[in-house]
Formats: structure tokens, sequence, C-alpha cells
């Protein structure tokens, strides 16, 4: 099997397994995504999710939060990891927002990336998930089993994200990096597959015996 079969294979088994894979992240507009996205780097969505509710009864927009003293936030927001970190990059992109761009999240990946606490992954998730443009947000799942299904080689996830690119259609991107995130969680586990347990890898490499140790 050639490395875009296994692409399109992949495609299929997601498809059928999630047709309509929800965003994980609890959010009610493109800012409180952002806000959301930045929250949950080395931080479960599940934590993230018990934590939003609260913050953004205190603060629902760019406009409140930039008002919100930067210690307030982060006592809202200390049960996630680099809670300090977070708490001065939420109010300091939603300062730039009602400064710069009128309170609302720019749909331009150059200002959401310039905002403070904002990387690549979290400009991509906000693009794909917020304003549906084309995307392929690469987080530690995707990255992962990238490697485990042959897609990529681990590189780096600049790299795993351009093998993506390249192997699926654009039209795919905002669903399947979801998809792949879900199979991750639920059968492509860090601890409970070691590419020969789950069904994907155990189609993908039948004959593959030894463990695979991916890159992290």
């Amino acid at each position: 099997m050639t490395q875009q079969q296994r692409a399109e294979l992949i495609a299929r088994r997601l498809a059928e397994l999630y047709p309509a894979p929800p965003i994980p992240l609890l959010h009610r507009d493109a800012y409180t995504l952002l806000v959301a996205v930045l929250l949950s780097a080395q931080c479960t969505d599940q934590r993230v999710n018990l934590v939003t509710p609260a913050l953004f009864a205190r603060a629902a927009d760019a406009a409140a939060m930039a008002r919100t003293p930067v210690s307030d936030i982060l006592e809202l927001v200390r049960s996630c990891g680099l809670a300090p970190q977070k708490a001065k990059a939420i109010r300091g992109l939603s300062e730039i927002l009602v400064t710069q761009h009128g309170g609302a999240v720019p749909r331009d990946w150059a200002a959401l990336e310039a905002l403070p606490g904002v990387g690549h992954k979290t400009a991509s998730v906000v693009m794909a998930q917020a304003f549906g443009e084309p995307a392929f947000p690469v987080d530690t799942h995707i990255h992962r089993l990238a490697q485990r299904w042959g897609l990529s080689d681990g590189r780096s996830v600049v790299q795993t994200e351009r093998d993506l690119k390249r192997l699926f259609p654009r039209a795919q991107w905002n669903a399947l990096h979801l998809q792949i995130i879900y199979y991750g969680r639920e059968h492509c586990t860090a601890r409970g597959c070691d590419g020969t347990v789950c069904p994907l890898c155990r189609e993908l490499f039948p004959r593959r015996r030894r463990p695979l140790e991916t890159r992290k």
C-alpha cells in the first residue's frame, strides 16, 4: 500500500467513525474559541471546558477582558498549565483586539499569529473552526498518529503539517484534524497503541509486529 493509498483509506475510515466531528472546546464565537484554544496548550480540553464558563461569565468579549486585571484572569484559569503566562496573554491579546481590530478576532493569519500567546497551531484552529478556512492544525495526537500511519517521518510538527496537506484534499482538512484527534483519544492512544494494536494500525500495516517508536 502506497502512502497515498494509506491516506485515502484513513480518510474513509475516519469519515465512517466521525461523520460530523464536533469542536471539543466549548465556545460561543471566534473570541471565546481563541481564548479556549490558547488555554488548551499543555492542558486537556476537559479541563479547559471546566474553566472557561466562569472566565467568560466574568468577561464575555475582548473589551471586557481587556478591562479585567491579570490577577483576576489568573485566578480563574489557575488550574490550567502555564496559567500565569496564559493569563497575561489573554489580557494582552484582548487589548490588541480592542485597539487594533475593533474588538473582533481578525480573519487573517499574520494578524492572528502576531497576538500574544498565539502560535501557528492556535491560529490554525481558529481559522479552521471559527472561520471555515482550510487549515490542518497539528497537535501531539496528530503528530504521533501521522508517524504511526506512515504519513510523515515525525521530524517536526511543521513537516507533519506539510505532509498531511500534501496527502489530503483541502476540502477534508478541517474535518480530518478533528477526526484524527478523536480517533487518537479513543483508539490509538499514547499508551494503548504502539502502532500494532488499534484497528487502523492493524489494517494499514498488517505485517507490522514490532512496536513503532514515534518521535515526540
